[in-house]
């Protein structure tokens, strides 16, 4: 109704093209996006339909089309800070192609991940980027999702047994910058905390710890390996752990930045400082951390780039249709060192583990 009180009708395409003065068809073209519509004309029509207010019925044009111009995206935590800036990335590339992007959160549960990708197909989105829940190759629901037709682009974590493409990050150059800079300063006893070892980005981020560990000639302690599971609660109990040993690590790396946050929340605890006490470094860049006093030493990802990159393959996918292969973008992350790390082991400290 408008202010008045009066009911409004719905605007049709046959008064759109009436004001355009142009054809029905003309007009239909446009909506489809199609390339031979002159850019003028194009125009008129454009604002013919912004004068008029006029929103095409996007459930008739599906049907006909069969395609909705919705892309899902599905992420394992959404109270993670590294996935929001994922989210833009992928959602700015879905708007530059006249796509809705529909973003959902399954909590890290593999059960929850399936029911969240059936209620996606139902909806009769074109194609899913999925950032996998940590399970035991349970990968059924995302094969029957692809043999129905709709693509799916994997982020961040490539599931196992299944061919997909995927955008991820080189998981273990990232971990191995990181821990050769901590051999560097002189740490001999060098911690880590893992994700879940369900996920291949854990298990990359561990190796690049332990590739690292061999090329200094160290011998790996299994005392300083914390099991984690990329949630904040395991960073914390950890850290907390590890700190209280008869023989605590000197550093401390921490496979994400949930379980950095959970790692500094320890060791404010327990009174520690870093990097007088421990120093201390972290897989994913920290909300905030410009304002942390030390600044902690990161390994940052491009989370943006991955969204977008990921979106983008997934639209040429839908467009264009699946590559007889699947395609692979690994990209690299970034050590951004900082004071947290920056004290070299005896200059006042002599606690080195032997």
């Amino acid at each position: 109704m408008t202010g008045s009180g009066k009911l409004t009708t719905m605007v049709t395409i046959k008064e759109v093209a009436r004001k355009a003065k142009v054809s029905v068809g003309t007009v239909s073209n446009v909506l489809r996006g199609s390339t031979r519509v002159n850019p003028a004309i194009r125009d008129r029509v454009d604002r013919a339909m912004k004068s008029l207010d006029y929103h095409p019925n996007q459930i008739a044009r599906s049907l006909k089309t069969k395609q909705t111009h919705l892309l899902g995206m599905v992420i394992s935590d959404i109270t993670n800070p590294y996935f929001p800036r994922m989210v833009r990335g992928a959602e700015d590339a879905a708007i530059e192609h006249d796509y809705l992007l529909v973003t959902s959160n399954t909590d890290h549960q593999i059960e929850r991940e399936k029911r969240v990708v059936s209620v996606l197909r139902n909806r009769r989105v074109d194609g899913i980027l999925l950032v996998i829940a940590p399970s035991d190759g349970d990968t059924e629901h995302i094969t029957n999702t692809v043999a129905s037709g709709i693509p799916v682009v994997c982020l961040d974590r490539v599931p196992r047994g299944i061919r997909l493409s995927s955008v991820t990050v080189d998981a273990v150059r990232g971990a191995e910058m990181c821990v050769r800079h901590l051999v560097s300063m002189g740490h001999r006893a060098i911690g880590i905390i893992t994700g879940p070892m369900q996920l291949q980005n854990a298990i990359d981020r561990l190796q690049g710890y332990r590739n690292i560990l061999a090329e200094a000639g160290l011998q790996e302690d299994p005392t300083l390996i914390g099991n984690g599971d990329f949630r904040t609660e395991s960073g914390y109990l950890l850290t907390k752990r590890m700190m209280l040993a008869p023989l605590p690590p000197t550093a401390l790396f921490v496979s994400n930045g949930m379980m950095g946050m959970g790692a500094l929340k320890a060791l404010k605890e327990l009174g520690l400082f870093c990097p007088a006490d421990i120093a201390l470094a972290v897989f994913d860049e920290l909300p905030g951390n410009e304002s942390y006093s030390p600044g902690v030493t990161v390994v940052a990802q491009p989370e943006y780039e991955i969204g977008y990159r990921g979106a983008k393959m997934l639209i040429g996918q839908i467009e264009n249709g699946e590559p007889a292969e699947p395609l692979a973008i690994t990209l690299n992350a970034e050590l951004r060192i900082r004071e947290s790390t920056r004290l070299r082991i005896g200059t006042t400290r002599s606690h080195v583990r032997e």
